[in-house]
């Protein structure tokens, strides 16, 4: 997998080894974790979880434009988070948006950035709609799915086993905020 095109502020590349502390304090906090997926959150404990985590990551970046890629402000040089462009689980193909971002990059736009420049690469990549999922009381992410433009389509059960709520956005739909 290949980093893509940066943004003003921002550069999107892969994830690698030397990255697992970070990946750890990301995925080992319980305000970020709390947010994905169904069930209990799944805290990591070691380097060793969080280089499985980027392993599992790089797999799920196999097939263009999908991808998992690290948040780094051109600033700092410290990941600030992940941005992801994957598969939404037994879909059939329908792909998901996702940002997790550490706590400590909260409140700089970065989600908002990032996740922009991964909607231009999904779409330039031949996708036609994108989805984003978040929990029902993550106020935050539907903030960001707002920004993006994405229209809120409801809430489901579709994807997961959990009610979360559902926002999409096409290339037909877009317009010049959502860019």
């Amino acid at each position: 997998m290949a980093s893509l095109p940066g943004t003003d502020r921002l550069d999107l590349r892969p994830w690698t080894y030397a990255d697992a502390p970070r990946v750890l304090s990301l995925y080992s906090t319980l305000d970020v974790v709390r947010w994905l997926g169904a069930g209990p959150p799944r805290l990591l404990r070691t380097v060793e979880e969080a280089e499985q985590r980027i392993a599992s990551d790089w797999d799920r970046s196999l097939v263009a434009p999908r991808g998992v890629w690290a948040v780094v402000p051109r600033e700092t040089g410290v990941p600030a988070g992940s941005v992801l462009l994957v598969d939404l689980p037994g879909s059939g193909g329908e792909v998901e948006i996702g940002w997790h971002l550490h706590p400590d990059s909260w409140g700089h736009g970065y989600a908002t950035e990032a996740a922009r420049a991964v909607l231009e690469h999904g779409f330039a990549g031949g996708l036609r709609t994108i989805w984003a999922t978040t929990h029902l009381a993550n106020e935050r992410s539907q903030a960001v799915c707002r920004r993006l433009g994405m229209e809120d389509r409801g809430t489901t059960r579709e994807w997961y086993d959990v009610e979360s709520r559902a926002f999409w956005l096409t290339r037909l739909n877009r317009t010049p905020t959502s860019r």
